[in-house]
Formats: structure tokens, C-alpha cells, sequence
């Protein structure tokens, strides 16, 4: 089973990602405050979390450092800190979605900006609502921790602590800063941080922002020497300096990271970055981290000289703080009855996948996943999980992965389908595939261990934690299950008894072949009294009538109407804008029917998606 934050932290080092504001503010974002990014730039945000992970963060923040009500009073959005937080973890969670990994996500929260007494005039009360509000937001949204980071004085963040815990019982990481002499604001030393904070439920405390990682490596020594748990450190990138306009900090990624292993040497367990530190900083700090154990051999904080014996790492509290595999996007968007929008790519012949990429960037806000074929007419191409791994990493959207049955037998099937899982590519296309016998390697043998009811059912049992022999695997799989469903098929009542097994099986949604008249939608959704199953239409905009006849007389599955040919004729050179009519008119009619629709861009024309698409009403039913 995955381990739990605080059974991890046991485990070694565990990295944290680097500065999200500075990020914003290097990618073009001015709002104010920047936790309103989370709503005005999710894509942004999206694309900083994405960057720390392929860096090798194991824990990212959400930025909502500043969302309690009392900071966004500030710019008059106080109501909206349930939205703002609600949508920093939704971004968060695609982002850790996207990649695969296992990591947490930990819900930030930042000091209130009008200390509680002996500091400022705020009074307890209201500093409580206001952590608790926040807490109570990023907890329901279903944040793995609480990273409480760049606090100033002990009766704030002991404040933090209380109202947190005081609606969850998740782990809290709480994090103090310390100024050039190494004390708090508040004229605290790092020995008694370490006692005061030692005396909270908490899974691990330290130190971020401040200086810089010199300051903090002592800090963290100083820590060492009293802590009994787990201590964090996430320093600044050195001092910052205005550069030609521009805020610049001194520690170069290549001195952070060895400023950062030797404060994992001194003690430290949760290690990252705060302001100034970028991807490329966390990258170098991973792979400065490897092999390092701390002076004490690996207990909690406290180096072997000391007599008392470190307390081992706090329990886990609950299941819940071990990240779980959560429900693709794509499903929940099938859930909430939102139409679904997706586009089918070809994986290029070569090695090099940056002009597939480029094709689809037009669309990346169009479409809410991209269909990968997977050797498509039996041609050598890339894999079909390799293109996914990239598209989902680059471009920051989802993809269904179509798996061919005809080119891998079970145990492939079994270790692809493990794979893609720990990549993140979850959501999977179960096809036959076409018979080697037509393409690139004709002397290639076809393989059909299963059928496709059969591969549905794998990952069906995968979803409940078992193989196909009922072995436990170490946990439950995510995977969003889809199956083919032919429309025009010669042998309806064969179609149809296949299609009974498919949802038998375990599926959970139907793609469909290119269709070009209503009636064809209508007749099998008459027959079986409604689809079983959300379906996602198949649609492959003509271009002229020989593609057309093409498509009709040359491609198993698809069938053109008499009517659409003759449509297509008399539009001469008109005949691509006539195929998009026809596209347009299908989905009108057939909305009510169907959750979505699967494009096939003819000859990559990827723009016919938007050209379908504009100023159709496709949200009603």
C-alpha cells in the first residue's frame, strides 16, 4: 500500500517544490494578490506545478498562500476564499493527475498579515475563523497536508495550528522565519521554535524563506539538537537585488543544491525552496540530495551526539494522508454532464514528437482530452504511451490511450497497463487493432490473448486492486475504461451482444466510428432503449467527395449516406466548408443522445474542431 506523509518522511528525504510567486511573476502574472491566479491563470499555475514534478518535487503547494479573507480583504475578495482555494487544489490535482506520480499535495497557508497580539491589534477569535475558513476549503478539496509556512511569531502560528486542526485531522508542516541574526520577529531562537512547536500535533516543523540556505543550515542545526520530529527546510534562493527592473536572487541552482544538501546533512527531512527558486533549482537539489543521510543516521531530527533518543516519526492519522489515485478528468467531466470534446493524433513514425505537439497546441483549450492510436494500420510508430506521457507533460491535457489487443499479448498488456497507470495516461481505449498483415511489417504475428470484454475486465480488476490471477497489487488502479462501439455495423445483433459484455466487463464510456447521418445514432439508441454507456461520437468532417467514397468503400465501419455524397458534389469547391454542415448538422441533431464527441481531423486539419464547433449550443440535451 502507498505509504502514508508521515511513514514517508520516516523514510528520508522528501522534496518539496521551489517558489510559486516568483514563477507567476516570471510567467507574466500581475494579480493581486497572486492567489487570485488560481481563477484568472489556472493554466499558468498548472504549468508551474507541472514543472516542479518533472523536477522531482514529491510534494507541491497550492498557491494559496495569501486566500484567507483577512489578506484578500485587501483586493475586496474576501467571499471568494472558498473558490479561491477549491480551485487551487482542482489545478494541483490535474497537475498530479497529468504525471502520474505518487506525491501530496500540500494546501499552503500563510500568516494572516495582521499578526494576532503581542503584535497587532487582531484578537484571536477572528485570526481562528480566518485560518480555519482557509483550512476548512483546502481540506474539503481534498489537500493531502498543510504546509503552515513563513510565520513570524509563535502565538500566530500556534493560533494556525489550532483553527486547522480544529477542522481536520490531516498532518501540518508548520514553518517559521528567521532573520539575519537567526531569531523570529518575535525574538524567538531556533531552539525554542523547536520546543514550542515540538509541543503541537504536528508531522514535521522548520524553517522557510528567510535569508538565504545559509541561514537556514544553521538554523536547522540549531533545530537538530531539541527536535523530535521531522524537520522542514524550504530557504530562499539567497537575497534578492533589482536588476535592469527586474527582481534577481543570488544562489544559482548549482550552490542552492549543495547549500541544501548539507541542511539535509544537519538534520533536515522535508526539504525545497521558497522565494527566488525555480524548477531547475529543485531539479539540482534531487539530484544533490542522493545517498545523503543526516548526521544522525536518519532519526527524526536530533544528531547521535545527543544522549536523548529521538522519538520516531509521528503515526500515520489517518488513510487519508497517503495519496490515493483519484478519477481522471475526463470522468468526472462525464459525471457532471458537461459535453466532452476530444481529437484523435496519430503518433509520428520517428523518434522526435515535437511536431505532433505543435499541430495540437491550437486546440489544447478546445478539447478536454486527445485520442493517441495506438500503431494505427499496423504501422510502425511510436508508442502509443510514449506520445501520452509526452502530451500530458508538454501540453498540460489529458489522453486516452488506445490500446491494441492484436499487438501485445497478456503480460505486455499487463505491464503497459501498469505503466501508464504510474505515468499518469488513465484513461484507455480498449480496440483490436488492424492485422499486421497490412502494414509496415506484414511478417509481424498478430496476438489475441483476450478480447476486448477480456482487457476491459483486466483493468476492471486492476480498478479493485487485483490481476487477472486475483493477486493483490500494492493498490486499487484509477483507470477510465472506453470501448468501441460500431454504429454502422453489418451484424447489429453481434455488435450489440459484444457491447453487452463490453459493460458487463466494466466499461465506462463507448467512442464511436465516423457517422454522417442522425438515423444511424438514433436506430441503435432506439434499440437498446438508451445507451447503456456515455458515448462520444465519432466525427470525421469530409473534405470532397472522393475522400468521401474513400472513407465509405475503403474504411471498415464507415458508411456515407447516398444524400451526403450528393451534397458534397454539388458543393464543387465548397466541399470541405459542406463537410463541416454536415458535422454540424449530425451533432445537433443527436445531442440529446450523446455525452461528447471524438474527432478525427482529416489530414491533421485540427482547425475543422473549432470550425465544428462554432456557435453550437452543445450544453443542453
Amino acid at each position: 500500500m502507498p505509504l502514508s506523509f508521515t511513514e514517508r518522511l520516516a523514510h528520508g528525504a522528501l522534496l518539496c517544490d521551489g517558489a510559486m510567486g516568483t514563477q507567476l511573476y516570471e510567467r507574466g502574472v500581475e494579480d493581486d494578490p497572486l492567489d487570485l491566479a488560481n481563477l484568472t491563470h489556472p493554466d499558468v499555475v498548472k504549468a508551474i506545478h507541472l514543472d516542479y514534478l518533472r523536477a522531482g518535487a514529491e510534494v507541491i503547494q497550492t498557491n494559496t498562500f495569501g486566500a484567507n479573507a483577512l489578506r484578500l480583504a485587501a483586493a475586496g475578495v474576501e467571499g471568494r476564499v472558498e473558490e479561491i482555494n477549491r480551485a487551487a487544489v482542482a489545478i494541483a490535482e490535474q497537475a498530479r493527475r497529468l504525471v502520474g506520480q505518487s506525491i501530496w499535495i500540500a494546501g499552503g497557508i500563510g500568516p494572516l498579515g495582521r499578526d494576532s497580539s503581542p503584535f497587532g491589534a487582531l484578537d484571536s477569535a477572528t485570526g481562528h475563523n480566518a485560518f480555519a475558513q482557509q483550512a476548512a476549503a483546502l481540506a474539503d478539496a481534498g489537500v493531502d497536508l498543510f504546509m503552515l509556512e513563513t510565520f513570524s511569531s509563535l502565538p500566530e502560528v500556534r493560533l494556525a495550528v489550532a483553527a486547522v486542526r480544529s477542522v481536520s485531522p490531516l498532518p501540518i508542516v508548520a514553518q517559521m522565519t528567521f532573520d539575519e541574526e537567526g531569531v523570529t520577529l518575535g525574538g524567538d531562537t531556533p531552539e525554542e521554535v523547536a520546543a514550542a512547536l515540538g509541543e503541537l500535533d504536528l508531522a514535521a516543523f522548520g524553517a522557510n524563506c528567510s535569508v538565504g540556505p545559509d541561514l537556514i543550515r544553521d538554523v536547522v542545526e540549531r533545530m537538530a539538537r531539541v527536535a523530535e520530529l521531522p524537520i522542514a527546510a524550504q530557504p530562499n534562493a539567497g537575497l534578492p537585488a533589482y536588476v535592469d527592473g527586474r527582481i534577481e536572487y543570488s544562489a544559482d541552482p548549482k550552490y542552492f543544491s549543495d547549500a541544501v544538501r548539507q541542511i539535509a546533512v544537519a538534520g533536515a527531512r522535508l526539504l525545497g525552496g521558497c522565494c527566488g527558486t525555480t524548477p531547475e533549482h529543485i531539479a539540482k537539489v534531487r539530484d544533490a540530495l542522493r545517498g545523503v543521510e543526516p548526521l544522525d543516521g536518519g532519526s527524526a531530527g536530533r544528531p547521535a551526539a545527543v544522549a536523548t533518543p529521538a522519538r520516531p516519526a509521528a503515526p500515520s492519522i489517518a488513510p487519508s494522508e497517503a495519496p490515493k489515485p483519484s478519477a481522471t478528468g475526463l470522468a468526472e467531466l462525464f459525471a457532471a454532464g458537461d459535453f466532452v470534446v476530444t481529437a484523435e493524433l496519430a503518433p509520428p513514425r520517428g523518434f522526435d514528437a515535437g511536431a505532433s505537439l505543435e499541430k495540437l497546441r491550437p486546440i489544447v483549450g478546445a478539447v478536454h482530452a486527445i485520442n493517441v492510436t495506438d500503431s494505427p494500420r499496423a504501422q510502425g510508430r511510436m508508442s502509443a504511451l510514449a506520445m501520452c506521457s509526452l502530451v500530458q507533460s508538454k501540453l498540460g491535457v489529458e489522453t486516452i490511450m488506445h490500446m491494441s489487443l492484436r499487438h501485445r499479448n497478456l503480460l505486455a498488456l499487463h505491464s503497459d497497463l501498469l505503466g501508464a497507470h504510474a505515468l499518469g495516461v488513465r484513461n484507455v481505449f480498449t480496440v483490436m487493432g488492424d492485422v499486421p498483415l497490412t502494414g509496415d511489417y506484414p511478417q509481424a504475428t498478430a496476438v489475441s490473448d483476450i478480447t476486448a470484454s477480456g482487457l476491459i475486465k483486466l483493468m476492471a480488476g486492476f480498478n479493485q486492486g487485483v490481476d487477472a490471477n486475483g493477486r493483490a497489487l500494492e493498490g486499487p488502479t484509477s483507470f477510465f475504461i472506453g470501448a468501441a462501439l460500431n454504429l454502422n455495423a453489418p451484424d447489429m445483433d453481434r455488435e450489440l451482444r459484444v457491447l453487452e459484455r463490453k459493460v458487463a466487463a466494466g466499461a465506462h464510456f463507448l467512442l464511436t466510428q465516423p457517422v454522417y447521418e442522425p438515423e444511424a445514432v438514433e436506430r441503435v439508441a432506439e434499440r437498446l432503449g438508451g445507451f447503456p454507456l456515455p458515448v462520444l461520437l465519432g466525427v470525421l468532417p469530409l473534405r470532397s467527395e472522393r475522400h468521401a467514397r474513400f472513407l465509405h468503400n475503403e474504411v471498415p465501419g464507415i458508411s456515407v449516406p447516398d444524400a451526403v455524397f450528393q451534397r458534397l458534389a454539388t458543393a464543387g469547391d465548397g466541399a470541405a466548408a459542406e463537410g463541416i454542415a454536415v458535422s454540424r448538422e449530425l451533432l445537433r441533431a443527436v445531442r440529446g443522445r450523446i455525452a461528447g464527441v471524438y474527432f478525427m481531423p482529416p489530414f491533421d486539419r485540427y482547425e475543422v474542431v473549432g470550425e465544428t464547433l462554432a456557435g453550437l449550443d452543445l450544453t443542453g440535451t
